[in-house]
């Protein structure tokens, strides 16, 4: 369910001490969080399909990019984005509760479309 949930858990070593980054680390948590409360806490059924793929943090940890799927991408694609604007407010919200960071970042949502390309890609070679 989640892609990119602790992908780059490998230790700093001597010659590679930002194998794993704080904006990673900070950007993992937040997914795993959002996770939680979008299936456990929104009530709206908008986000019921929705499936995070992966968070970037900047680098000042003032904005995050949360990147997510659909289950059926067709027709609720646009509820979807509509019902997760609605609730970024409340999301920030117990965001800053569950963790603890100095400042929590704004929340955008974008639609990651990796899946769909990928659909049609194999579509396209299997016709062939």
């Amino acid at each position: 369910m989640f892609s990119r949930v602790f992908a780059n858990t490998a230790k700093p070593t001597k010659n590679n001490m930002k194998a794993y980054k704080r904006t990673d680390r900070v950007g993992d948590l937040i997914q795993v969080e959002l996770a939680k409360l979008i299936q456990h806490e929104v009530k709206d059924p908008r986000v019921q399909l929705v499936t995070l793929t992966g968070v970037d943090v900047s680098r000042d940890l003032s904005h995050a990019k949360i990147f997510f799927t659909l289950h059926d991408e067709e027709n609720a694609l646009k509820n979807a984005q509509v019902g997760l604007k609605k609730a970024t407010g409340f999301l920030r919200t117990r965001l800053a509760e569950e963790i603890s960071l100095r400042i929590v970042p704004e929340l955008h949502f974008h639609y990651d479309d990796t899946l769909s390309r990928g659909k049609r890609i194999d579509d396209l070679l299997s016709s062939l």
